[in-house]
């Protein structure tokens, strides 16, 4: 069984990023780390994205180190562009990216090693860079009657084209962007909409700018190094009030009945006692965390979530796993500076252990030919 200095589990944006940094610190490719990618090809969660979401439509996607991104048509569905230009930067930095292999399990192996475990495969790593994220995680809350209702019920994780419901009445539960998008893009081919949120919908016209991000990561760090499990995106950052937004509000589209109460055969009832009959529910309720196989390690507090370290990265009960796309750097510019955080961390923590010092930075080697 090979014996690592580093596994990273995930090649989405946090995966590649700390990648990255760990070839840029010394790190050998295959020899001294490996990077295992649940996916059959480049993309990370976006290319399962639905085909509908097209780039300028997506949340803003922050380069990765050292190959920007560049300007790609904005009208081309978000999932082929990540998905091409992931694929790019794997082959620029002669990534070592094993796939398709799902990390069924990640657990303590003795002298301070960690066995992370796929199908048919093993490996022992003196780290581990877990950048997972939430795509495999949809969360579907429950309510009364749920198992009644004769309609059809979708997840976002499994939405593809809002045309295939025109004529439908269709109620989106959850008061995130990808239920905006979704109202707007349903309303607009032809379908009946509803939307319901547990509590007003959260529309500010703060700017989202680099002290608003700030302010954002402050606090669900204090969440996190408490132990306590991240609240959900919009919870933390507001639904910025665009000028397609205001629109939708003007015409009723974007406005919230309210919460559930139950749902009935073929409807639901409000919290505040109204029925609508109803054909599909779409329930754009967000993901938690994709971090299953790490249960072994038992990381979690009784608070629900992991006790993370001030480095927004660290943690604290298993020295040498690093988390990344996990509390704060759940977002694209998040999870590009956690992986580089992480990969940092990952060799300051194997220099102390190796007791000999981590090798130069210089930049990656880039394969000849390309």
């Amino acid at each position: 069984m090979q014996t690592l200095a580093a596994v990273v589990i995930g090649a989405g944006q946090a995966g590649l990023s700390a990648a990255y940094h760990l070839q840029r610190r010394g790190l050998v490719p295959e020899r001294d780390y490996i990077v295992l990618d649940a996916n059959a090809g480049p993309g990370g969660a976006w290319r399962h994205r639905w085909p509908s979401l097209t780039f300028d439509a997506a949340h803003a996607l922050h380069d990765l180190p050292g190959l920007p991104l560049g300007r790609p048509d904005p009208k081309e569905p978000a999932s082929a562009v990540v998905g091409r230009y992931y694929g790019a930067y794997e082959r620029r930095f002669g990534l070592p990216v094993h796939r398709p292999v799902r990390v069924r399990a990640v657990e303590a192996a003795g002298g301070g090693l960690l066995r992370v475990g796929g199908a048919g495969s093993e490996w022992l790593a003196r780290s581990v860079v877990n950048g997972t994220g939430t795509w495999d995680r949809p969360y579907w809350p429950w309510y009364p009657g749920l198992e009644t209702f004769r309609g059809r019920q979708l997840h976002t994780h499994d939405f593809r084209s809002a045309t295939e419901f025109s004529g439908r009445r269709v109620l989106v539960v959850g008061g995130g962007t990808s239920g905006l998008q979704f109202l707007l893009q349903l309303d607009a081919a032809g379908a009946r909409t509803l939307w319901s949120t547990r509590r007003p919908p959260q529309f500010t016209d703060v700017p989202f700018d680099a002290a608003w991000g700030t302010d954002v990561e402050r606090r669900v760090n204090e969440r996190t190094r408490a132990g306590l499990p991240p609240l959900s995106v919009v919870t933390s950052t507001g639904l910025p009030l665009t000028a397609a937004y205001r629109a939708g509000i003007e015409s009723g589209v974007l406005v919230s009945r309210g919460r559930l109460g139950r749902l009935t055969a073929g409807g639901v009832v409000f919290a505040d006692g109204s029925a609508e009959p109803v054909d599909v529910i779409l329930w754009a309720t967000g993901f938690r965390a994709a971090l299953d196989h790490l249960a072994p390690l038992r990381l979690r507090e009784p608070g629900g979530g992991i006790r993370m370290a001030a480095d927004g990265v660290g943690v604290p009960k298993r020295p040498g796993l690093f988390l990344v796309g996990y509390g704060a750097s759940a977002s694209t510019i998040g999870a590009t500076r956690a992986g580089r955080a992480a990969a940092l961390a990952a060799v300051r923590f194997l220099a102390g252990h190796d007791g000999a010092e981590a090798a130069p930075a210089g930049p990656p080697a880039v394969p000849a030919g390309v």
